[in-house]
C-alpha cells in the first residue's frame, strides 16, 4: 500500500488544493492532507479549524482521503505514519524553484517528494487571492 501526505496550511483551502489532492488520491492507495501548524505563518484559524474546513470541502466519495493536522515537520509524520512520498502542487516558476529545495532536503531526510504542477486554469489562484477577495 502507498501512502502520500499533500501538506499545507490551506488558509484557506482552494479548488487547486482540490485538484492537486484529487490527483494525488488517484495515483496512491492512500492520501493524507496534512495540514501545517505553524504559528509563524500567521494563519486565520487555528490548525483543527483549518483542518475541519478540509474535511468538509472534500468529496464523501474521496473514501482513500484523510486529513491531520501537524505541528513539526512533514518529513518526522512521513516517518511516524508509515508515508512514502510528499505531494507539493506548484503554481510558476517562483514556487517550483522553492519547492524543489524543500523535495531535495525532503529527500535528504528519507522521503521524497513529488511536484504536481497546477492546471493553467487554476495557477493563478492561492489562499492568499482568495482570503484578500473575501476580506
Amino acid at each position: 500500500m502507498t501512502r502520500a501526505v499533500f501538506p499545507g496550511t490551506f488558509d484557506p483551502v482552494t479548488a487547486g488544493h482540490l485538484d492537486v489532492a484529487d490527483r494525488a488520491r488517484r495515483l496512491f492507495d492512500e492520501l493524507i492532507v496534512l495540514v501545517a501548524v505553524n504559528a509563524a505563518k500567521h494563519p486565520t484559524r487555528e490548525g483543527e479549524a483549518r483542518a475541519e474546513a478540509v474535511r468538509a470541502a472534500l468529496p464523501s466519495a474521496w473514501h482513500n482521503v484523510t486529513v491531520a493536522a501537524w505541528q513539526g515537520l512533514t518529513v518526522d509524520y512521513c516517518h511516524r505514519h508509515g508515508a512514502d512520498v510528499i505531494i507539493r502542487g506548484v503554481r510558476n516558476p517562483t514556487d517550483a524553484r522553492h519547492e524543489q529545495e524543500l523535495a531535495a532536503m525532503n529527500q535528504s531526510l528519507g522521503v521524497p517528494t513529488l511536484l504536481m504542477p497546477a492546471r493553467p486554469t487554476l495557477a493563478a489562484v492561492s489562499s492568499t487571492t482568495v482570503r484578500a477577495v473575501q476580506a
